[in-house]
């Protein structure tokens, strides 16, 4: 197992560094798209699609919706972030009732379009962060700004691996995900201030623009924890432990993305709040 998740990492790490970091904002949406696609068809499986054929055509619509995307205006990138920032309020609410409550969304097609707003929005905010004007203390970056994101939902998961293995005797979520503890969510969030803290001194921010980084990476180090916290609940409800084997020895392009499905849109509506992130076309 743990050869095959090497040699998988050693192929995937220069195809999606090359991606994210050295395509222009066009082929970075269509390289995102693909990727985000691919996920359409691992999550139309964790909504009871078994048929191949059907799970391409959801991937499909999938795309369809983000290449629809590529023509809207900038103001309807921000009204839909804010529709997927009610979204995952609604999603904490299932995730912490689980197992109750979920006749309400069990039937397939429910689930169908619960993708949507997590699929097309993680897209949508990555993208924004991609193209959007950015500005904060000495960074005006939006490719470092993309690599800040990801660091905070990886620094955030150490964090918590760690704090958990460590104090974590009272259980999150134990119906949804055993494995997590409230003392893995306080130290990935302490890790993801702490590294907001450094990035503040480094970018040469002000005092208040310090203090509104750490703040919005907190939140956003904990809405990460709700993404992976959601697809963790549609695979106990499917009956699968990964979201599908396209990556040997790493499971699914899902079960690596589910906590920056919930942090991308959420981090991209904080910085526009604090007015550090405008607006703009995706490509």
């Amino acid at each position: 197992m743990l050869k095959q998740r090497v040699i998988t990492a050693l192929i995937l790490a220069p195809i999606i560094v090359g991606g994210l970091f050295f395509l222009p904002p066009l082929g970075f949406a269509i390289f995102t798209g693909i990727l985000v696609a691919i996920g359409g068809w691992e999550w139309a499986n964790l909504s009871g699609v078994s048929a191949n054929a059907a799970r391409v055509i959801y991937a499909l619509v999938i795309g369809a919706v983000m290449a629809a995307s590529l023509f809207a205006t900038a103001g309807y990138t921000l009204a839909v972030l804010w529709l997927v920032l009610a979204w995952w309020v609604c999603s904490f609410w299932l995730v912490s009732r689980y197992p109750s409550g979920t006749a309400l969304w069990e039937p397939t097609p429910v689930r169908l379009l619960m993708g949507l707003p997590v699929l097309v929005g993680a897209w949508l905010g990555l993208n924004y962060l991609r193209s959007g004007d950015f500005s904060l203390g000495r960074l005006d970056n939006n490719l470092l700004l993309i690599l800040f994101a990801f660091c905070i939902v990886w620094i955030a998961d150490i964090g918590a691996y760690f704090a958990g293995r460590a104090w974590g005797k009272r259980k999150l979520a134990p119906n949804v995900s055993p494995g997590k503890s409230w003392a893995g969510v306080y130290g990935g969030v302490a890790a993801a201030l702490l590294l907001a803290a450094v990035v503040a001194w480094l970018a040469e921010c002000g005092f208040g623009q310090a203090v509104g980084l750490i703040l919005i990476s907190g939140v956003t180090a904990l809405v990460s924890v709700l993404g992976d916290l959601y697809e963790s609940m549609l695979k106990r409800l499917r009956g699968v432990k990964d979201s599908s084997q396209l990556l040997p020895g790493h499971g699914g392009v899902l079960d690596r993305v589910d906590s920056l499905t919930a942090a991308l849109p959420v981090f991209a509506l904080l910085l526009t709040l604090a007015g550090w992130l405008s607006p703009a076309a995706i490509a």
